[in-house]
């Protein structure tokens, strides 16, 4: 399924809000402790904003949780991590699934420990029919991995005579990747103050909005998701035209 266009949604449409979920280790490193200790505040935060997200127009929600890069990690950050996963989805699976929510993990399967490869498929398969909410976990993911992955099918499928080359379109390439079937991107956000994608939706986010706060993830709430749409709604989006008034002006 390709992309839902929002160039051509209407004004109100459900938002597809990305966000890079920045700052745990630094919210620990300031309270004087370990790294890994920030992560469950992190998974509170997340709870939250996906409590929120829908009374604010939002009607996709994908989260940045773990890169293919966060494996240089300490041993024991990266441990901490998988274990929040697992924790989250035990404990959240079933209020979200009787809450319409589907849940969706973007990135790469293998590599994962096979407690984690099975938990993941677990979320996919309970909520796979709902449809009142989507919320997107990249998880082993990268923006340029995808993109890896998809020209490697592409390339397969020339090899085997499926398709010519010719015949690769944007289409048949977002096919490929993990996120095929979801509207691109409108808003992304990062957190923590940083100002970069770190390899996040490269391909989806080429026209999406862009709003960077100076807030550690695990303080994170409502308020800042509010502000961070706000700001959205007062961009004009062109998507690479120009407005009437522009045309006008220059004629």
């Amino acid at each position: 399924m390709a992309p839902i266009d929002h160039e051509e949604a209407t004004p109100h449409a459900p938002l597809h809000v990305a966000i890079v979920m920045d700052g745990n280790g630094r919210w620990a490193k300031r309270r004087g402790l370990p790294r890994q200790l920030g992560h469950p505040k992190g998974v509170d935060a997340i709870r939250r904003v996906v409590e929120a997200a829908p009374d604010h127009g939002v009607g996709w929600l994908t989260l940045y949780a773990f890169s293919t890069e966060n494996w240089r990690r300490p041993a024991g950050e990266v441990a901490e991590v998988m274990r929040l996963l697992k924790l989250y989805v035990n404990s959240d699976l079933e209020k979200l699934a009787r809450s319409g929510v589907r849940i969706r993990i973007l990135g790469r399967r293998t590599g994962l420990p096979p407690d984690v490869a099975e938990i993941v498929e677990r979320a996919e398969r309970r909520t796979a029919g709902n449809d009142k909410f989507f919320l997107q976990v990249a998880f082993n993911y990268g923006g340029r991995a995808d993109l890896v992955d998809a020209a490697r099918a592409l390339a397969a499928d020339v090899a085997s005579g499926r398709l010519a080359p010719e015949d690769i379109s944007d289409e048949l390439l977002q096919a490929k990747l993990s996120t095929d079937g979801l509207p691109y991107p409108d808003l992304v956000i990062r957190t923590s103050g940083e100002q970069r994608l770190s390899n996040f939706l490269l391909w989806e986010s080429a026209y999406s909005e862009f709003v960077f706060q100076d807030v550690l993830w695990p303080d994170y709430n409502a308020e800042y998701l509010r502000a961070a749409i706000d700001e959205y709604n007062k961009r004009e989006r062109r998507y690479g035209g120009a407005v009437a008034d522009d045309v006008l002006a220059a004629g």
